[in-house]
């Protein structure tokens, strides 16, 4: 008799790496349920439907399910649940794949199953969704004797998202990143689920990041740009507000000279060229000495929040970039991860949360609470860190080296 599986790991090695999942039709067989950790996304069976891209996997059939027998299965089916049901029943015998969409294209049928699915899911097991946590909250923290004798649901995850958020901020892992291109206009979008900048770099033909700055006092974006009579005032249209223009300054910033274009070739000796030998003086050290806040080659950034987007010196037209920026972690709501090193930490932050908000709790309870949560949050930040002996080991080898401040 096999020995039931009671560990927390619940994906087989082939549903794992290669994202796919067998099934062995018997008599009337109609429905296969998945047991994958990610869930089935359908959109619709038919090929030809432009929701179809909306899947996040694909169905194979095969009547011997000998490599190179695997077909698309193309007849009417529906997914709810993780649970595929046809409206056609199979042949005794017929052998069933479910591959969820891989950046190789999967293993089975034409190999088209293109996407990203199954890499999204490897190394899962170190992270908790934020609705479990909610759930374990509920279930270990909530009844009769405990310290909440009975909470709402919505209030623990009104808490636990904030809690989500403060964390994101300092604690988890929540630093995402894009690879981007500068356009002509010398702009890009803020990601949706920006909250704020870590690092911009543009990258060489090497791969190498070079560190871009921000502008600080060089430049600005303005805010409004309003259009103004001869006497000076904001002029209004029909509906009262005021007209905006295009803004001078930043026309004026795209368009200079100050700062040379940059590519693999550069000689960096005697770069630095413009017709106002004043702003070479100023800036680039001639005339006072080197100001260290535009010691940089690489070019800038600003924040635009007129537009809401990220602009950049001229020099860095049709570089590649990448974006590193913080989210506060809730983009993808209750799908949003934790890791798991800071579980404990977050069930503190609840549970310090809700009593703190209640007017009978005691006082010495509310601060024994926050305690509880700083050093849980202590510990957690500690566990995240990921500070490597060996690494911190490699770069102390240098200490006899002389630091210039």
């Amino acid at each position: 008799m096999p020995t039931p599986n009671n560990g927390l790991i619940t994906e087989t090695n082939r549903q794992y790496y290669e994202g796919a999942q067998g099934f062995i039709a018997q008599i009337g067989t109609t429905q296969f349920t998945t047991t994958f950790n990610t869930d089935l996304v359908f959109g619709s069976w038919d090929p030809n439907e432009i929701d179809y891209a909306l899947n996040n996997f694909k169905l194979y059939t095969s009547p011997t399910g000998l490599p190179g027998t695997f077909e698309e299965y193309i007849l009417e089916y529906t997914v709810v649940n993780n649970t595929i049901t046809l409206d056609t029943p199979l042949a005794e015998g017929t052998y069933v794949v479910v591959q969820l969409k891989i950046l190789d294209g999967g293993n089975y049928g034409d190999k088209d199953a293109f996407g990203t699915t199954v890499e999204q899911n490897y190394g899962s097991y170190s992270y908790i969704s934020l609705n479990d946590i909610i759930n374990n909250f509920m279930v270990a923290y909530v009844g009769t004797g405990k310290l909440i004798g009975a909470v709402k649901r919505t209030d623990v995850i009104f808490h636990a998202k904030r809690g989500m958020q403060e964390f994101s901020y300092d604690t988890l892992k929540s630093i995402k990143s894009q690879e981007l291109n500068i356009p002509h206009n010398l702009s890009v979008a803020i990601p949706q689920d920006y909250v704020n900048y870590v690092k911009i770099s543009w990258i060489d033909h090497y791969g190498i990041k070079h560190p871009i700055y921000p502008v600080n006092s060089l430049t600005t974006n303005p805010y409004e740009t309003p259009i103004q009579d001869q006497r000076g005032l904001p002029i209004q249209d029909n509906f009262n507000a005021n007209i905006e223009g295009d803004s001078l300054t930043e026309e004026r910033w795209n368009a200079n000279h100050i700062f040379p274009i940059i590519d693999d070739n550069t000689n960096l000796n005697n770069i630095w060229y413009n017709e106002d030998n004043w702003v070479q003086d100023r800036f680039f050290g001639r005339l006072y000495g080197l100001d260290p806040q535009y010691a940089n080659i690489n070019g800038y950034f600003s924040i635009n929040n007129r537009e809401n987007k990220i602009s950049f010196s001229s020099n860095l037209i049709g570089k590649l970039i990448v974006l590193e920026y913080i989210s506060d972690g809730l983009a993808y709501d209750m799908d949003s991860r934790i890791p798991k090193m800071a579980e404990e930490a977050m069930y503190a932050y609840i549970l310090h949360a809700i009593i703190s908000h209640r007017s009978t709790s005691p006082e010495y309870l509310v601060r024994r609470l926050q305690q509880d949560k700083s050093a849980k949050l202590r510990n957690a930040k500690i566990r995240l860190s990921n500070i490597k002996l060996e690494e911190i080991t490699q770069v102390f080898r240098g200490k006899s080296k002389w630091i210039k401040h």
